[in-house]
């Protein structure tokens, strides 16, 4: 099987290119792929299909096979791909698990649209919010020294959030308009080098007279623009890079 290699901000993604449904969509041929020792290394799979009147489908699986959630910064690489792919030009529109999606690509950054957020839930002192995937928000301070694995698996298995699990976002506020944002993902079960809708979570509570974001992850640096109605939230965008790392092929 050929597959490619993606990441974006140090999220990484193998992408197959699935339009000839091919691939045998199992968990556990999934989760070994995704496997750093023992398989080619990635926080996910990403399938890229075909669509009966929008430019392509992306099906997207986290590195335990499972497959119930939007993935931003997955979402800017298969768009990348597909570019990639002669599928479009400049602009493009795709179907994800949390409907379709808009989206374009200039010199390598994409651009993508996020669906939009009707409104921010709390947690005592901490926000959740779906972006597409749940969300749990909780600011804090030195976020450099910050023990993401510990703290993030504690609410991520806590009995509150257990069962249907949740990503966990640490924010360090820079400035009114920048953030520092480390996550710990469900599904990886570990802190990730950045996360999409993470970052679009973190920062929507500072979309007032701000429409523009600046966030800082580990793997790099990502804008979020936004629109605030009321309680809601519109015109959600997330832009960052996103780059072909290798492509190779695997026996299964």
């Amino acid at each position: 099987m050929e597959f490619y290699k993606y990441q974006a901000t140090g999220n990484d993604f193998i992408i197959i290119d699935n339009r000839d449904q091919q691939f045998l969509k199992d968990e556990k041929i999934i989760e070994n792929l995704c496997d750093r020792r023992f398989g080619i290394g990635a926080d996910g799979l990403i399938l890229l299909e075909e669509h009966d009147t929008l430019d392509f489908k992306m099906v997207y699986y986290n590195s335990d096979g499972k497959g119930e959630s939007m993935c931003g910064n997955g979402g800017r690489c298969i768009v990348a791909f597909a570019h990639f792919l002669d599928l479009f030009e400049d602009h493009t529109k795709f179907e994800a698990i949390d409907g379709d999606h808009q989206a374009e690509i200039i010199n390598g950054i994409v651009k993508l649209k996020m669906i939009d957020v009707n409104e921010i839930f709390t947690d005592e002192d901490d926000f959740v919010i779906n972006t597409g995937s749940p969300h749990y928000i909780k600011f804090t301070e030195d976020l450099e020294h910050f023990n993401v694995f510990n703290e993030g698996s504690k609410i991520r298995n806590s009995e509150k959030y257990h069962e249907q699990g949740i990503n966990v976002n640490f924010v360090q506020i820079l400035a009114a308009d920048s953030l520092y944002v480390r996550t710990y993902e469900r599904g990886v079960e570990n802190e990730t080098y950045s996360c999409g809708t993470g970052v679009t979570a973190a920062a929507l509570p500072f979309i007032n007279e701000n429409k523009k974001i600046m966030v800082k992850t580990i793997g790099g640096n990502l804008t979020v623009y936004a629109e605030k109605v009321e309680k809601s939230f519109v015109n959600i965008w997330l832009e960052g890079p996103a780059k072909q790392v290798f492509k190779g092929k695997i026996s299964i």
